[in-house]
């Protein structure tokens, strides 16, 4: 049994909930912060909890208003840092600026680095998160970094769907890996959408390497931004034949009306990003909490312990 008085949750502005069901699990009170906005914009926080030498964990999802975000997440840990805690292990669900993993044209930042830099600059003793849209960024941090996978709890909210004779699809070749796991914790058959990104915005969709004639298709994905990519791998295996088709990501940005006219019959998601407000209720959206993965992580960080069985790629 964990001593809740050796530890505190605190949360920023962006997955209020996610953390509250966090603590839940762990049997806890999130601890007592409180975040403010000048009429300029800056960001004003002021810790209410005494945490004096012990270990903290801050949960910020750094979506939606990245940027906003992750200086509110910045600003927090060196407030704790400057009320001599232990040590700030840093929760971040969703890595924001993921994507930005290499310089794949001349002249571009390498972000999820500078990011990396900029928490370790801060304080940051450890990290935990869940399915790095690249994995090599954990060697951009000189500090611990636990990457979760929420195959687990997705793959039970696929066999609820129901769904029989299916065949797993990855919507594009970043999504390979990740969709052939699940094709072989499954054990049904896996193809490929060929997807060229033109920019942020835009995707052209190639040939469809694969049989989906006839069969249910899962479309597996670790994010969904504007959901151009899913709507026209969608597209294209229904064209190929495809009886129905279905979605699963673990983090659901959703801009703008991403589903409108789409194929998808339903699409899982997980709460690693909350879901906006006009979302919410869709019939189309399925949504999975990682609160029993990340309290999990927690538990084990805190008694040290290995917390590798929650994570297996």
């Amino acid at each position: 049994m964990l001593d809740e008085q050796s530890f505190l949750l605190f949360s920023g502005s962006s997955n209020i909930e996610l953390a509250k069901q966090i603590a839940d699990a762990l049997n806890i009170e999130l601890g007592k912060v409180s975040i403010s906005t000048f009429p300029d914009g800056e960001i004003g926080i002021e810790i209410l909890d005494n945490v004096r030498g012990r270990d903290v964990f801050v949960l910020q999802t750094i979506a939606r208003r990245p940027n906003h975000y992750l200086m509110e997440l910045l600003i927090l840990v060196d407030a704790l840092k400057r009320a001599s805690v232990r040590s700030v292990t840093v929760v971040i669900p969703y890595f924001g600026y993921a994507r930005q993993d290499r310089k794949d044209r001349g002249r571009v930042p390498i972000t999820a680095k500078l990011v990396a830099n900029l928490l370790e600059t801060a304080g940051v003793h450890r990290g935990l998160t869940m399915d790095l849209h690249a994995e090599q960024i954990q060697g951009f941090f000189d500090i611990p970094i636990d990457n979760l996978f929420a195959r687990p709890l997705l793959m039970e909210a696929v066999e609820d769907l129901g769904l029989t004779d299916y065949v797993v699809v990855a919507p594009d070749l970043g999504s390979i890996k990740l969709a052939r796991a699940f094709a072989t914790d499954a054990g049904v058959d896996f193809a490929i959408v060929d997807k060229c990104r033109v920019d942020a915005e835009h995707v052209e969709i190639g040939a469809l390497i694969g049989d989906v004639e006839g069969k249910q298709v899962l479309l597996v994905d670790d994010l969904v931004s504007t959901g151009e990519t899913l709507n026209k791998a969608a597209e294209i295996c229904k064209n190929a034949g495809a009886s129905s088709v279905f979605a699963i990501a673990t983090h659901g940005l959703m801009v703008d009306e991403v589903f409108s006219g789409s194929a998808i019959e339903k699409i899982v998601v997980t709460n690693t990003v909350p879901l906006p407000e006009q979302l919410e209720g869709d019939s189309i959206m399925h949504v999975v909490s990682v609160a029993p993965l990340f309290s999990q992580a927690i538990e084990s960080i805190l008694s040290a312990k290995s917390i590798s069985s929650l994570f297996h790629s």
